[in-house]
């Protein structure tokens, strides 16, 4: 006599196996994994060239491009067949309940594997939140303190701490750039490239203004404090990629010896830049690298990003996800809550996700924010 529990169990394994199936078709189709797998073809061929390094910047364009296909054709086939390996232990489970047996080693197998193809499916989805022209770029991050005097100086380093930890655990690089030190504690800013595929993507979801509520460290009296910072993002762009000419002779340099909190945060050297674009007051600096002539490239790089980003902002009739709308860095602009006192909860105001786990998230702990506005912005609402 069959088992009923192994019988629905079974039956439920089935069913995750056929929603699985049309998850996995509906990605071929809305990720182009055909169009993606004839790119890679000519990539390949093109790869094999031997004249191919003739041309330096762009072998490194074809090798990158192709690295990425590749992981992405590997990471999609590979799930094809951990569907089929599921529809296989299905089969066996079947066979088994149809003599009168229940095999619970099997039945457990199957449903551990169903579970992890949920996982991944999933995982397969929210990249293709994932689409923007520049999304898969690395990202410049800057960080400013506002309303809350010494308060939104401390943070301001705490989010540069949360930010770096997230991009820990996706195994991104994390290079400081600059961090001007508050005046008592903290930072009254910071600017940081983040390093990995998708980073501006993700990152992008973070644009806006951040506010704290907790009993300030820094008030004798111990009362609670309300602080704000603000996180803006822009995507870097590569080295040749020659959006915007920038004319000397509109650049004010300056150069200026390097602080940080103790070597916390940079190298201290007598060699920072910091470049004035003057007709659009745009100010970068760059203090953390080991020469001036090195600060300088890498300051000129972030500036031609940042006029990139507004002379793309300047096209359209509105700003769109890409540029961002900057908001007063005080009350009332906010797109997350961090609240630790009188009770612990973090609440995004454009998506109302929230969590209790205030320092989970601090510790870096932000994919579901930052998925629950990817998906709104892509839903339009």
């Amino acid at each position: 006599m069959a088992d009923p529990k192994a019988e629905n169990a079974l039956r439920d394994a089935l069913s995750a196996i056929e929603e699985l199936e049309r998850r996995w078709h509906a990605a071929n189709d809305y990720l182009k994994i055909d169009d993606s797998r004839a790119r890679h073809e000519i990539l390949s061929i093109e790869a094999q060239d031997p004249n191919l390094w003739n041309d330096q910047d762009h072998a490194r364009d074809v090798t990158t491009e192709l690295g990425r296909l590749t992981n992405d054709l590997e990471l999609f086939d590979g799930l094809r067949r951990e569907i089929d390996d599921s529809v296989v232990l299905a089969d066996f489970s079947r066979d088994a309940l149809s003599v009168g047996e229940a095999d619970w080693s099997l039945l457990d197998e199957l449903a551990s594997s169903v579970s992890k193809l949920e996982h991944e499916i999933a995982a397969l989805e929210t990249q293709s939140l994932l689409s923007g022209p520049y999304d898969q770029n690395d990202a410049i991050v800057e960080l400013h303190a506002g309303a809350g005097g010494t308060d939104a100086q401390d943070w301001t380093e705490m989010l540069l701490r949360m930010y770096s930890r997230w991009a820990e655990r996706r195994g991104f690089g994390v290079e400081i750039d600059e961090a001007t030190e508050g005046q008592e504690a903290g930072l009254l800013s910071a600017t940081c490239i983040v390093k990995g595929r998708f980073a501006y993507g993700w990152l992008s979801a973070e644009r806006g203004v951040h506010r704290l509520v907790r009993i300030s460290p820094f008030d004798s009296q111990a009362r609670r404090q309300t602080s704000f910072a603000s996180m803006e993002v822009t995507p870097l762009l590569s080295d040749d990629a020659g959006e915007v000419e920038i004319d000397e002779k509109d650049l004010r340099i300056d150069t200026y010896r390097s602080s940080g909190a103790g070597g916390q945060h940079v190298n201290k050297t007598d060699s920072a830049i910091r470049i004035t674009h003057l007709p659009t007051n745009i100010v970068v600096s760059c203090q953390n690298e080991r020469s001036q002539h090195q600060n300088r490239a890498r300051a000129m790089q972030i500036l031609e990003a940042k006029l990139a980003e507004r002379a793309r902002a300047q096209r359209q009739a509105q700003m769109d996800a890409l540029s961002g709308s900057r908001a007063d860095n005080a009350w009332g602009s906010q797109i997350r809550s961090y609240v630790q006192a009188p009770y612990q909860l973090v609440k995004d105001h454009r998506t109302d996700h929230e969590t209790g786990n205030v320092e989970a998230v601090l510790d870096g702990d932000l994919d579901a924010f930052m998925e629950a506005e990817l998906r709104r912005q892509r839903s339009g609402s």
